[in-house]
C-alpha cells in the first residue's frame, strides 16, 4: 500500500470519526487489505452531477463523512453565490440503503450553516424534488440516490435554483469548493436543527395537481378509465406517487406488481433495478400477460426513468426501447395539442445528440422548434431556462428511458411520463388500436428509424488510456466508410468542430465541449462514440433508417435495420 493511502487510513483512525467507522477500518486491516486499499486509495470524486459510489468506510466510499464534506462545499458555494439573502434548499431521497441517513446528514450540515432546509418526510421520486425547488423558491437542492445502479451504490445529486442539475459555471465552482474541504473538522455537523422543515402531503398534492394539468384528453380517459394497467416501482420511490397520479387522471384498473411494490434498497427480485433491462421488467411482463393488460410500466428506484411494455402488431408482448418511447410521447403531445387548438407558434421540443433523429423530423414537420443538446437532462433544463422568455417548452427526452413533460419539473420525470403514456394508450384504444400500431404509423409517416447501443469496458489499469487512444485514433484518422457507406460528416464535440469529409467544409458546433464523436454516413446512419468520464468504459450509439411504405413490410424492414447495426459493429471491429 502506498504512503498516501496509508496516511489517509491513519488520519481516519486518529481523527474525529465515530467509533463504528474506526472499528470497521480495523476489521478491514485484519481481514481484507485489498478492500481497505480500494476504500482509501483516492477520494470519491465530486463530479459535475455530484457523488456516486459504493457505500462503506473510506475516502473512496459513500458514507456520512464524504456526504458531509460534499455538503459543506456546496453550502459554502451557495453562501458565496447569494450574499445577504435567505438561502433555501430542498432535500429528497429514494429507497436505497442509507438514503434516509444521507439525506438527514445533508440536511443537518446545510442547516448548521444557517441555510433553511426543506426535507421530505420519507422517500419521494426525484422529479418531485426538482418541483419542490421551483415551488418553494429554493436556491439549491440535493437528492440522495444512485439511480439505477446496483444495490451496493448510493449517490448525491446536486441541483441549482431552476430545479435542474448543476451546469456551468456552477458545476465546476461547486467542485472547487468541495475539493477545498480537506478535513471533517471543516464541516459544520450540528446546531441548526431549527432550520429544518419537513415536507409531506401538501407538496405531494401540488405535484399531483401539476401532473394532472398535463393531461390533454381527460375525456378519453373517462371513456377508457378501465384501461388495464400493470405498474412496477421496482422496489423504489415510484410507489409513493405513481398510483396516486394514475388515480387523479381517472384510471381505475391499475394493477401493482406486488413482488416489487415494497421499497427495498436490496432490490431482492432483480440484479439491476433498471427498467432498461428486460430481466428487471420480466415479473411485470408476466403479470401483464397473465391478466391480458393493455400496458406495462416500470420506474427505477428514484422514479426518473420509465420502461414500457405493449403488445406488438402480432399480439406479442414487447418492451419498447427509449427512443421508441420518446417518439410516441413527442408525437402524442405535439399532435394532441394541435388537435385541441392549444399548440402555440413558439412551441419547442428538445432531445439529445445521441437520441433518434426521428424526433427532429417529427417536430419540424409539425412546425415545432427542435433543439438538440448534450446527453443529460441538465442540458435540456439549461436550454429551457435560456429560452423560457421567448419559446414555450412542450416536451424533452433522451434515449436512456427519460422524458420531461412540461416546464414545471427540470429533470427527467417518470411519474408524469407514466400518466401520459397511459393516456396515450387510452387514446389509441379508443380508436381500436395499440401504441405499437401508432408507432408503425409514425414510421410510415416520418421514416423508419431504429437505434441501439453497446458499451465496451476496458479492464485493468490501462483501461482509461486504451479508450483515450481509441478516441484519438478516430479523431486523427476517421473511417472513410462504415459498412460500405461513405462517412460524410465528422462531428467532434470536444473540439466544437463539424467537418464535411467529402467537401472539406468545417463549422463550429454551438454546444458546450464534450468528449463525443459522431460519424454521419451518406446513407443516413449515425454512429456516436461517448467515453465515460469516470470509468474505463465507452458507449457506441447506432442509428439507422429506411423507408416503410405499408404496415405489412414492418417485420422485413425491422430485421434489415437490426442486421445493419450488427454489420456496422462488425465493420468497426467493436466486438
Amino acid at each position: 500500500m502506498d504512503a498516501t493511502t496509508l496516511q489517509k487510513i491513519n488520519n481516519w483512525l486518529s481523527g474525529n470519526y465515530d467509533i463504528a467507522t474506526k472499528e470497521a477500518i480495523k476489521h478491514l486491516q485484519e481481514t481484507n487489505t485489498l478492500e481497505l486499499e480500494e476504500s482509501f486509495y483516492r477520494s470519491l470524486e465530486f463530479g459535475t452531477g455530484g457523488l456516486r459510489g459504493i457505500m462503506g468506510v473510506g475516502t473512496n466510499r459513500m458514507n456520512k463523512y464524504t456526504v458531509g464534506m460534499a455538503t459543506q462545499g456546496f453550502a459554502n458555494y451557495l453562501l458565496k453565490s447569494f450574499p445577504n439573502k435567505e438561502i433555501k434548499v430542498a432535500i429528497g431521497h429514494d429507497s436505497r440503503n442509507n438514503s434516509r441517513f444521507f439525506a438527514e446528514t445533508t440536511a443537518n450540515v446545510f442547516a448548521a450553516n444557517g441555510i433553511k432546509v426543506f426535507l421530505f418526510e420519507s422517500l419521494r421520486p426525484t422529479p418531485e424534488l426538482s418541483f419542490a425547488i421551483r415551488t418553494l423558491g429554493c436556491q439549491g437542492g440535493v437528492v440522495c440516490t444512485a439511480s439505477h445502479n446496483p444495490k451496493e451504490y448510493n449517490g448525491y445529486k446536486a441541483y441549482w435554483d431552476d430545479g435542474g442539475q448543476l451546469v456551468p459555471p456552477h458545476d465546476k465552482n461547486v467542485i472547487h469548493e468541495v475539493e477545498a474541504i480537506q478535513n471533517v473538522d471543516d464541516v459544520k455537523w450540528t446546531g441548526g436543527e431549527a432550520n429544518i422543515t419537513i415536507l409531506g402531503k401538501e407538496m405531494d398534492d401540488k405535484y399531483i395537481q401539476m401532473v394532472k394539468n398535463l393531461s390533454v384528453y381527460p375525456e378519453v380517459i373517462t371513456q377508457q378509465h378501465d384501461l388495464k394497467i400493470v405498474y412496477t416501482p421496482i422496489h423504489g420511490s415510484g410507489i409513493m406517487l405513481v398510483p396516486k397520479v394514475l388515480e387523479a387522471f381517472g384510471f381505475t384498473n391499475v394493477n401493482i406488481v406486488e413482488e416489487q411494490a415494497v421499497p427495498d434498497g436490496n432490490f431482492p427480485t432483480v440484479a439491476y433495478p433498471n427498467p432498461e433491462e428486460s430481466e428487471t421488467m420480466s415479473i411485470g411482463l408476466n403479470k401483464a400477460k397473465k391478466i391480458d393488460a393493455d400496458i406495462l410500466l416500470g420506474t427505477d428506484p428514484d422514479a426518473d426513468r420509465v420502461g414500457i411494455g405493449v403488445k406488438n402488431h402480432k399480439g406479442e408482448w414487447v418492451l419498447m426501447n427509449g427512443n421508441q418511447t420518446l417518439i410516441l410521447a413527442f408525437a402524442y403531445l405535439i399532435e394532441a395539442r394541435k388537435a385541441k387548438g392549444i399548440a402555440k407558434s413558439n412551441d419547442m421540443a428538445i432531445s439529445t445528440i445521441v437520441s433518434t433523429e426521428m424526433a427532429r423530423i417529427l417536430s419540424e414537420r409539425n412546425d415545432v422548434q427542435y433543439y438538440s443538446v448534450l446527453t443529460g437532462f441538465k442540458w435540456i433544463a439549461s436550454l429551457i431556462l435560456e429560452k423560457e422568455q421567448q419559446e414555450n417548452y412542450v416536451i424533452g427526452g433522451e434515449e436512456s428511458f427519460g422524458l420531461m413533460i412540461g416546464d414545471k419539473v427540470r429533470d427527467k420525470d417518470s411519474v408524469s411520463a407514466v400518466a401520459l403514456l397511459c393516456e396515450m394508450a387510452a387514446y389509441e384504444k379508443s380508436k381500436g388500436r395499440t401504441l405499437f400500431d401508432k408507432l408503425i404509423d409514425l414510421y410510415i409517416q416520418y421514416g423508419f428509424y431504429y437505434e441501439s447501443l453497446i458499451s465496451i469496458t476496458k479492464k485493468g489499469m490501462n483501461g482509461q488510456k486504451e479508450i483515450a487512444e481509441m478516441m484519438q485514433g478516430y479523431r486523427n484518422n476517421p473511417p472513410v466508410t462504415i459498412n460500405g457507406s461513405k462517412v460524410a460528416q465528422l462531428l467532434d464535440y470536444e473540439l466544437s468542430l463539424g467537418k464535411n469529409l467529402i467537401t472539406g467544409e468545417t463549422w463550429k458546433i454551438e454546444l458546450p465541449k464534450s468528449n463525443v464523436l459522431q460519424f454521419i454516413t451518406e446513407d443516413g446512419s449515425k454512429i456516436s462514440a461517448r467515453p465515460s468520464g469516470t470509468e474505463p468504459k465507452i458507449k457506441f450509439y447506432f442509428s439507422v433508417k429506411t423507408n416503410l411504405s405499408v404496415k405489412s413490410e414492418f417485420d422485413e424492414k425491422y430485421a434489415l435495420l437490426q442486421q445493419k447495426i450488427k454489420d456496422i459493429i462488425s465493420d468497426m471491429q467493436l466486438k
